[in-house]
């Protein structure tokens, strides 16, 4: 991997020991990396250095890591950077709670280096296979165009406004991940709008109103956001 093309990978860890452990580790194997030992100072890094892939600890001083994945997600520039997250045992609710608020996998301490970074390259693996098939977008009878701009249910074409359309995308993207409402909205119509995430909950109806299977998909979380359902 040369130096010019290989990933980047961000640690933010507070245990210093496990931080250049991890370190050295993904180095080696021709990963660049930058370090964080507190979630403020990696969520500066995170807008700063655009690292291909985050390695987050759970437990942080000045901001915990469901906190910085919580801010990463609600921000358009960085919000589809992957998250791995570094969890004990004993968090296992906050385990669940990282998911849902969009980490895309979880490590247990004690960890094994290698198992780490078989996860990192698993999980940049699934990410480049997505890639290639992002022209189309499937859920259900759903069948979304993205290159002709269609959206189409059980064969029948279904008209969406442009941002009814770019709401269906980001939720067809991310399914059984839990969307705030902040992620939603700079997502679809960027920091500029000054609107109110109530937009969010118009437009989420609407969609329901044209295209009702997603009736009992798109859930609501309270206080959080949308997520919809796994196919």
């Amino acid at each position: 991997m040369a130096a010019g093309t290989a990933k980047k990978v961000l640690i933010v860890e507070d245990d210093k020991d496990i931080l250049q452990l991890v370190k050295m580790y993904l180095q080696k194997d021709g990963y660049r990396t930058c370090a964080a030992t507190t979630g403020l100072e990696g969520l500066k890094l995170v807008k700063s250095e655009h690292p291909d892939l985050i390695i987050l600890d759970l437990m942080l001083a000045e901001m915990d890591g469901l906190e910085v994945c919580k801010r990463i997600r609600a921000d358009r520039q960085i919000s589809t950077i992957p998250i791995i997250m570094l969890t004990a045992k004993a968090e296992e609710s906050d385990t669940v709670i990282g998911l849902e608020l969009g980490a895309d996998d979880y490590v247990t301490k004690p960890f094994s280096p290698k198992a780490l970074i078989a996860r990192v390259k698993a999980l940049f693996r699934r990410l480049e296979r997505k890639d290639e098939a992002l022209t189309c977008l499937t859920y259900a009878t759903l069948a979304m165009d993205l290159s002709r701009h269609e959206v189409k249910d059980k064969g029948r074409e279904i008209t969406l406004t442009a941002k009814e359309f770019g709401l269906l995308e980001h939720l067809l993207r991310h399914p059984g991940r839990v969307m705030t409402r902040d992620a939603l909205l700079n997502a679809v119509w960027g920091y500029d709008y000054y609107g109110t995430t109530r937009t969010v909950d118009v437009h989420v109806r609407r969609l329901k109103q044209k295209l009702p299977l997603l009736n009992d998909t798109i859930v609501s979380v309270k206080s959080l956001g949308y997520k919809l359902k796994e196919p």
